[in-house]
């Protein structure tokens, strides 16, 4: 694995250890922050396989669109579109005023991006 393939990794681990201690914060815990790193998260687990495997995108923050990408490379790989979609949501909704997660948004997001995190753990590169 080459280094920029190695940081996408690294910063999509950030991500969700970002998440998961804002969740568990007992002091004003941040539910948008944890939507967010939790899309994050995914986001780049998915570009790093794509970087891996030298196919090139645009930058969105749409996990769909990123997810057809890495089925080109990935053809056994399955997700559900509804855990992809709303993962996406969180990627600029939650960042401005107008909307704001709640506990269990924050919740969904963490178990979501878990779920897809065991997905896409076999495709990640060996070092």
């Amino acid at each position: 694995m080459n280094e920029t393939v190695r940081e996408w990794f690294q910063k999509a681990e950030a991500d969700a250890r970002t998440a998961k201690r804002e969740f568990d914060a007992v002091d004003s815990p941040n539910y948008d922050a944890v939507c967010f790193h939790s899309q994050q998260c995914i986001e780049k687990m998915m570009k790093g396989i794509l970087v891996h495997h030298r196919v090139t995108f645009t930058k969105t923050h749409d996990l769909v669109q990123v997810f057809e990408l890495l089925k080109t490379v990935c053809r056994e790989l399955e997700c559900s579109d509804g855990d992809l979609r709303f993962l996406t949501s969180f990627g600029v909704s939650f960042r401005y005023p107008g909307e704001s997660a709640d506990r269990e948004d924050a919740q969904n997001a963490l178990e979501v991006c878990e779920r897809l995190c065991m997905v896409l753990d076999p495709h990640l590169p060996s070092e």
